[in-house]
């Protein structure tokens, strides 16, 4: 009697998660994720290992831009299954929405090969591959995966701005060679300024769990910092060689011209770039591009030998002038020289240039409306972007163009990428932004009780920040995509 009732009480159970599995399964179809995340939660608090229901939660946080917690109930349903293919389809997803590109293609490709007829399977890997190759093909750009503390690193780089510029930019000198200069206080002397930069790195050679550091391309961090420290000797050593004098005999000579020495340029280099950039910041377009246009005119009659970096000034120039005409309305000269910065950056490999140039063409096509431009060149300027913050806008400003364009799709994968760095980084007003792309393109997809949910997220997020022309924007849109909710 008592084993009847026992086998009793589990066809109970067995019934009631299959019911509640059935409904969240149906929930899920209508788009309803919230409600649907409630009835795989209240199968999974019966029976906490049954790998349907995980799946389907994970589905459900995928599509509500929670990748953490897709990838946990994904790998979880796996314990129970390890060849189970929709788990294996979710891992993978979430690992890809997360930017772990490389990972989600060996969950991809090993979903293929337990379930080959899977569609999603040969999509995945595709968008794996492209991914990886547009961040790990461009061999000049930088992804560094360091062990170790370097926000240090980063603080000292912000308060030695104009030297740190100077000294990325002699970088690029690749064919001159030099030999360090025996004499610590002649070296002091050709550097100025420069030699604190230089001895701060050869402190930083010193911290071993740094230069164990690797880039993702594989080159070693002690390497790039070795290098840097070997430019700041080249040109020490291109100083000395061009004012062969004692130093002593120089200090008493007067200065022959306004630029005679490349010290002088330098300084003048720096404090004209500062002031260009000014005049743009204090949204004074016309001197941004007077005093632009007179520094392209002298550095152009400049040799090589003058300005070792002539070409990354130009590069600069470009882009500030085109900022310049772009504010004072002239579009099209405006596109003229982001052009050209891009040509002459690609040509010179140099990615900062590039990855700014690319910014910029997106931005002036986008803001005139030609939404399909700004797609091509900002989509090209992914692999580029390292730093947080301008990953979330750039996957948010994404979004917005492919919505613009009635691609709701397209814009609801890249408004789930945009949340998912602006989550990592705790950025409420990206959350926000993000949050707003997404209800508005599950909204046009039909998708009525996500959008609901992107939007309330939303203006919570709006109340946060106190933001009144916000919360009354996303609350009508709240309420709009409310009414097409079943009664």
């Amino acid at each position: 009697m008592a084993k009847k009732t026992e086998n009793t009480e589990d066809e109970i159970l067995k019934n009631r998660v299959l019911t509640l599995r059935a409904e969240g399964e149906w929930k899920l179809r209508k788009g309803n994720y919230k409600h649907a995340l409630s009835s795989f939660s209240a199968a999974l608090d019966l029976t906490p290992k049954d790998k349907k229901c995980l799946v389907g939660r994970a589905k459900c946080f995928v599509r509500m831009g929670q990748f953490k917690n897709a990838l946990i109930d994904a790998e979880a349903s796996i314990k129970e299954d390890a060849s189970f293919p929709e788990a294996l389809y979710l891992k993978a997803e979430a690992l890809y929405y997360m930017g772990e590109f490389e990972f989600a293609l060996v969950f991809y490709h090993r979903g293929q090969k337990v379930r080959p007829q899977i569609e999603g399977f040969k999509l995945g890997i595709q968008k794996a591959e492209e991914a990886i190759t547009n961040s790990v093909g461009n061999s000049s750009s930088l992804k560094l995966e360091i062990r170790g503390d370097l926000s240090f690193l980063k603080e000292e780089e912000e308060r030695e701005q104009p030297i740190a510029v100077v000294q990325n930019l002699t970088k690029k000198e690749k064919h001159h060679t030099a030999e360090t200069l025996k004499n610590e206080k002649t070296t002091k002397q050709l550097l100025g300024e420069f030699y604190l930069h230089k001895k701060f790195l050869e402190k930083l050679l010193k911290d071993q769990d740094l230069v164990k550091g690797v880039t993702k391309s594989g080159e070693r961090v002690e390497d790039i910092i070795q290098s840097s420290i070997t430019s700041l000797n080249n040109c020490a050593d291109f100083w000395s060689q061009e004012m062969p004098v004692s130093l002593n005999d120089r200090k008493q000579q007067p200065k022959q011209q306004k630029y005679s020495s490349p010290s002088d340029r330098v300084h003048f280099l720096l404090r004209s770039l500062d002031e260009i950039d000014g005049e743009l910041t204090s949204e004074n377009a016309k001197g941004s591009l007077r005093k632009g246009e007179e520094l392209m005119r002298i550095i152009q009659g400049w040799s090589k030998k003058d300005c070792p970096v002539k070409e990354e000034i130009m590069c600069f120039l470009h882009g500030c002038i085109g900022n310049a005409l772009f504010d004072l309305g002239d579009v099209d000269k405006a596109l003229q020289h982001h052009h050209k910065d891009l040509e002459l950056a690609k040509q010179c490999k140099f990615p900062k240039a590039t990855a700014r140039a690319l910014a910029n063409i997106g931005r002036t096509y986008a803001e005139t409306g030609q939404f399909a431009k700004a797609i091509e060149f900002w989509e090209e300027k992914i692999p580029f972007v390292h730093e947080g913050l301008e990953k979330t806008w750039l996957l948010h400003e994404i979004g917005c163009c492919y919505l613009e364009l009635s691609h709701p799709e397209k814009a609801r994968d890249f408004g789930l990428r945009s949340v998912a760095v602006a989550e990592e980084l705790s950025d409420n007003k990206w959350q926000f932004r993000a949050s707003v792309l997404l209800g508005q393109s599950e909204l046009n997809l039909g998708n009525f009780e996500s959008s609901v949910s992107h939007f309330e997220k939303a203006l919570s997020l709006a109340k946060v920040q106190n933001d009144s022309t916000a919360l009354s924007a996303i609350q009508e849109a709240l309420d709009e995509a409310k009414q097409h909710l079943p009664q």
